[in-house]
């Protein structure tokens, strides 16, 4: 049976909205490495999943700016 991540445990991710995620920018940081700034939510979930299980002290900031998309065709 698979062992499930206490939600006290710092690697348990959780919700803190029910709004669209998409609508902000994030800045991923990893401890000992350079932060990264992501715009889209899906990504920015799958490196907390995939990446920072393997270190301890990431954080995710949810910066106050608007995204960089694009309104149509080039």
């Amino acid at each position: 049976m698979t062992q499930l991540i206490d939600p006290t445990d710092p690697r348990y991710f959780s919700e803190t909205s029910d709004k669209s995620y998409d609508r902000h920018v994030y800045k991923l940081t990893i401890p000992g490495y350079k932060s990264v700034i992501i715009e889209d939510y899906e990504m920015l979930r799958a490196l907390w999943f995939e990446q920072c299980r393997n270190y301890k002290g990431c954080t995710v900031d949810v910066l106050d700016v608007k995204p960089k998309r694009n309104k149509g065709f080039s």
